[in-house]
């Protein structure tokens, strides 16, 4: 079969297997009257395949995740409104199939990770992809994709280490075993922590030369603790939303700063992005709704005079307590630095006197003592940020890209259903 890779990874080298199965995938499409421009919803383990098949003949698919409720999954749907649905793994073939398309085509139609609402269904352009593969630039192969391709950040990192030209390692949850032997890891804040933590317990020979975090703001102590587990490693941190892909990038001990080709504005303390690496628009009942010139998903941050980027975290998940406007995210990266702490998040609790009090709640196996976070609090937060109530649970609700769900734990606060105890 003459090896023709779909033009959103027109410089990949792809695996015999994988590049079998992706045509296969297009001729089973195309029977089924996908052309250029339908939309394909993939229900199956087999991601990638289906992914790139609906790739080579034009068409856009939207990865629907299992643990979605039934009204989330049906919200999906609904704005996406696929032309098909798949499921199973495609049967390989040796007929290459001609793509279809050019750099404008929409292939991929990512979802929000729900953390704090319903998903929304978003369209992503080839070019916009292509452009934020250049921006994050190579990493060494194998690498390990630790979490499900129905996230966008792992469906990025897969297909980003496709245009590497390195094999994805796609594994339903990050195991210190398998990270040792990838050379280059996709991973989340939280996810980090956690696997810090197994180092630091069980120090061993680990490959791993490259790590690219992303999905929330990385702490001084937390990357301390990087270069203390994995000395030989390069740590790439980056802010981005499924909206903008990469937005800025901090490469070692440097700064944060934004993208060559991205333009920030900061509107009363919130981001707004001006990029050639973003999304073209929602999709609502299935019509596309453009995105405008600046567009912004509410995140708070500072930028200082020579350009260098603090990111607080998202509007939405600001606390208002005592008077003061806490941003939880802030709060739970200098918590996420504190060995022993698996993952934390921050929200508010009612409190007579203060409207609303700062609560951390801490995941953890064998946690530390309050009086060590409290410790790592005073060194690094204003007596304002600090958390008045603290809660210690074996494992917090998360999303499919491994962020904790915001909405569900403020939920089961509110409800008296979330499983956890006052940290002592």
């Amino acid at each position: 079969m003459t090896q023709a890779p779909p033009p959103v990874l027109c410089d990949a080298d792809l695996p015999a297997d994988l590049l079998a199965r992706a045509h296969g995938a297009a001729r089973d499409l195309a029977d089924r009257g996908v052309k250029r421009g339908s939309r394909v919803a993939v229900e199956s383990g087999d991601v990638l395949a289906w992914l790139l098949g609906a790739d080579l003949l034009g068409a856009a698919t939207v990865v629907l995740e299992p643990r979605w409720t039934s009204q989330d999954r049906a919200a999906v749907l609904a704005d996406a409104q696929p032309d098909t649905v798949v499921t199973g793994s495609p049967g390989p073939t040796t007929v290459a199939v001609s793509p279809a398309g050019d750099d404008r085509t929409a292939f991929y139609l990512p979802t929000t990770s729900g953390s704090s609402g319903r998903p929304k269904v978003l369209v992503r352009s080839r070019v916009s992809w292509q452009r934020s593969f250049d921006a994050l630039g190579p990493v060494p192969g194998p690498v390990l994709i630790p979490g499900p391709l129905s996230s966008s950040l792992f469906s990025f990192g897969a297909l980003h280490a496709l245009w590497c030209g390195a094999q994805p390692l796609v594994r339903p949850r990050l195991l210190a075993g398998d990270a040792r032997e990838a050379a280059s890891l996709h991973v989340v804040p939280a996810m980090l922590a956690e696997l810090l933590g197994q180092f630091e317990r069980a120090p061993a020979p680990c490959a791993l030369r490259t790590v690219v975090c992303g999905g929330a703001h990385l702490s001084a102590e937390l990357r301390a603790r990087f270069e203390r587990s994995l000395p030989g490693a390069e740590l790439v941190e980056y802010y981005g939303s499924a909206e903008h892909s990469l937005i800025a990038i901090r490469r070692g001990g440097g700064e944060l700063r934004a993208v060559p080709g991205v333009d920030l504005d900061l509107r009363g303390g919130v981001v707004w992005v001006r990029s050639a690496l973003a999304f073209d628009g929602y999709l609502h009942a299935g019509v596309l709704d453009p995105a405008e010139d600046w567009t912004s998903v509410g995140d708070r941050a500072e930028l200082s005079e020579t350009g260098a980027l603090t990111v607080h975290g998202r509007d939405s998940a600001t606390i208002s307590s005592g008077g003061r406007l806490v941003a939880a995210e802030e709060v739970e990266a200098v918590l996420r630095g504190v060995r022993g702490v698996g993952e934390v998040l921050v929200t508010g609790t009612p409190h007579p006197r203060f409207g609303t009090l700062v609560t951390a709640v801490v995941e953890a196996d064998d946690p530390p003592s309050l009086r060590e976070l409290r410790a790592a609090a005073r060194l690094a937060l204003d007596p304002g940020k600090r958390p008045r109530r603290w809660l210690v649970t074996r494992a917090l609700p998360r999303t499919a890209s491994g962020k904790t769900a915001r909405a569900a734990v403020a939920r089961q606060l509110a409800d008296g259903t979330l499983s956890a105890e006052p940290l002592r």
